[in-house]
This record gives C-alpha cells, sequence and structure tokens, in this order.
C-alpha cells in the first residue's frame, strides 16, 4: 500500500486540522473563537498545533462555537491523497463472496456514484474547477490507464488500482492509454459554510453570517 502526503493522521491532528479549517472559513481569528467558546487561546493554539489533547467537553464548546456536531471534528476531509495500488490489494473472503476494502471515510452528506469512461482523443482535457469545501473523489480503475487528481500532485493508475483525493482543489482526469473505464464516487459533506457579508443600510455598514449548504 503506496499513501501519498503525509498519510492517515492521528486523532489529535485530525481535531487540529479541522479546527483550523472551519475557523478560518468562518473568517474567525483565535480571539473570535476564544470568546465564541469559552476556551483560552493559549488552549486553542495548542489544539491547532495538535498538541491539545482535547477532552469530549472541549470538543462539544468548539462544536458549539463553530456551529458544526463535534463528531464533525473526527472526521477525516480532504487531504491526503491517498493511493492503494492493485498489487496491494487484499480480498478477504466470506461465506458467499468476497471482498476488497478500498477505503472508509466518516461523516455524513451526498454521495454521488458512477463509472466513468474516457478516450485519448484530441487535446488534454480542461482543468476541473473546485468542487465545494470538503469533496472527496474516491477513483478505482477497472480497465486502462488514468492520470488523475489533483494539478499539484497528480497520480497515475492502472487497471485495479485505486486512488482517494480532495475534489475541493483544482483537478484532472487524463486518459493515459487508448481507452479507461473507472467506478468514482464523490462525497460532498453537509456542513454549513461560512463567510463574512458587509450589508449596508441608511448608510451604516453592517457584517452578518453567511451561509451556504
Amino acid at each position: 500500500m503506496h499513501i501519498k502526503s503525509d498519510g492517515r493522521i492521528d486523532e489529535n491532528e485530525l481535531v487540529a486540522r479541522n479546527v483550523r479549517r472551519y475557523r478560518l472559513e468562518r473568517a474567525m481569528s483565535l480571539g473570535d473563537l476564544a470568546r465564541r467558546s469559552g476556551l483560552s487561546k493559549q488552549t486553542l493554539s495548542k489544539i491547532e498545533q495538535g498538541v491539545g489533547n482535547p477532552t469530549v467537553d472541549t470538543l462539544s464548546q468548539l462544536g458549539t462555537a463553530l456551529d458544526v456536531p463535534a463528531r464533525r471534528l473526527l472526521t477525516e476531509w480532504g487531504t491526503p491523497v491517498y493511493v492503494q495500488r492493485a498489487v496491494d490489494g487484499e480480498w478477504t473472503d466470506g461465506a458467499h463472496w468476497s471482498e476488497r476494502l478500498l477505503d472508509e471515510t466518516y461523516g455524513s452528506g451526498h454521495v454521488r456514484t458512477l463509472m466513468l469512461r474516457l478516450e485519448r482523443t484530441g487535446p488534454e482535457p480542461a482543468v476541473i474547477e473546485p468542487h465545494a469545501p470538503g469533496t472527496l473523489h474516491h477513483v478505482y480503475v477497472v480497465t486502462g490507464k488514468l492520470r488523475t487528481g489533483p494539478l499539484s500532485e497528480p497520480v497515475d493508475l492502472a487497471a485495479g488500482d485505486f486512488v482517494r483525493f480532495p475534489g475541493d482543489v483544482p483537478h484532472r482526469h487524463i486518459c493515459t492509454s487508448e481507452r479507461v473505464l473507472a467506478h468514482m464516487v464523490t462525497t460532498v459533506p453537509q456542513v454549513r459554510q461560512f463567510g463574512p457579508t458587509v450589508t449596508r443600510s441608511g448608510g451604516t455598514a453592517t457584517v452578518a453570517a453567511q451561509t451556504a449548504n
């Protein structure tokens, strides 16, 4: 099994990454989050550095302040790129069938499953713009060869290879054989994203929270 980037991370690093991401998406400073959560800036700084070892109560306070369920802070999001080669796949025999585990992700949201068919004709396909924050693509190559993934970290796959990569960054699918057939699952967590908007009423500017599901 080959894992690109930093591989799977432990719970403290996962919480650190998610807290920082949610905070920045909401245009909040550490001071803002401290006031909303009742936690000190020092405590929040340690959590975002992955050395805070937060308790269940602390996660609950952070979830309330960030307006997400506490369990979201322990949910794997879009990075890193994860690759499982055909030769590394392990099959488990059951009573009536055998199965090969490709990947596991946690959380809830929209799931889209499709077959992807490409042919090597003409110029390279256009770059696909980022999808909603937290989007993941899970691609299993059935036949042919495919180059796919973020523009900054593309992966070359052959039949039997699997990759999971973030879909919330620019990415592309390129057929490197005559034809390719792949199975793709896209998952989009249903988490409200916030950004500051400014509205004016009677000459007075008011900053309001904007949500997008």
